[in-house]
């Protein structure tokens, strides 16, 4: 028989990774385009761009990186409980 509530946490852990990595992601796309607008010159297209994805970026990294510190916090006391 297996924990619901360590089920949860699983799927919570599983949607953080990939929120981690869709938000990072999108500050490297945004940190690419960015270069990109400085060597052929900005145009209202990348910076619209540059714009959208540090926005999308930070919605999604905020409660992925909140998510994350509480899964481990989580983890850390079942541990230290022996469970």
């Amino acid at each position: 028989m297996t924990d619901p509530v360590r089920e949860r946490r699983a799927r919570i852990a599983k949607w953080v990774r990939l929120g981690l990595s869709a938000g990072y992601g999108l500050f490297l796309a945004a940190m690419v385009l960015f270069f990109l607008g400085l060597v052929i010159g900005y145009t209202d297209r990348i910076v619209s761009l540059i714009v959208s994805c540090l926005v999308a970026g930070s919605l999604i990294l905020a409660p992925a990186i909140v998510f994350n510190y509480a899964v481990r916090a989580a983890e850390k006391d079942d541990v230290e409980k022996g469970l």
